[in-house]
């Protein structure tokens, strides 16, 4: 888990991957359908922390990735656009953070490998030089916050695997 750093041209790159004790499609599944079981809702990884009440991806290429203000509508800030969709093996997104410039949108790839009877999922976060001089400050913070979010996907998996759900909010 690193966040590539170099000159200003060189891409700038935040990665990290975690195995869990599930198989590909169940660890799809659990990334997109399932992403309001594990994404903190007390977390700092929300665009609007007063108004969002979760998460939610069109399941198509093309469909947006989005952080949900209206319960009925399903309606929110449109985080990004899905650019890969292929259950089991591999999710695209683009990103774009609330308060960057509206030109500076990264690209998110996670991967879900099988690894015996688990999951590698491996994600890669690129971009962050379009941000220009803060995109290495904003690669290093990307960094540590997948992190934890896979520390959170992991346990949610876990928890569902053995019968009940990791708490969400803490």
């Amino acid at each position: 888990m690193s966040a590539t750093v170099g000159s200003s041209a060189a891409p700038l790159v935040a990665e990290a991957e975690i195995v869990v004790a599930v198989d590909p499609e169940k660890a799809f599944e659990a990334w997109t359908a399932g992403i309001n079981n594990w994404w903190k809702l007390d977390s700092p990884f929300w665009m609007d922390k007063e108004r969002r009440l979760g998460l939610r991806f069109e399941p198509e290429v093309g469909g947006r990735f989005i952080e949900v203000y209206d319960e009925e509508t399903g309606e929110g800030y449109e985080i990004g656009r899905v650019t890969a969709w292929e259950p089991g093996h591999k999710l695209g997104y683009t990103w774009r953070q609330a308060d960057w410039p509206e030109e500076a949108i990264t690209d998110v790839t996670i991967t879900f490998e099988p690894v015996g009877n688990c999951t590698r999922v491996g994600v890669r976060h690129t971009g962050f030089e379009k941000l220009r001089e803060a995109g290495v400050g904003w690669a290093s913070g990307y960094n540590q916050g997948l992190r934890m979010l896979l520390d959170w996907f992991a346990e949610a998996v876990t928890a569902e695997e053995h019968g009940g759900l990791a708490p969400r909010t803490s």
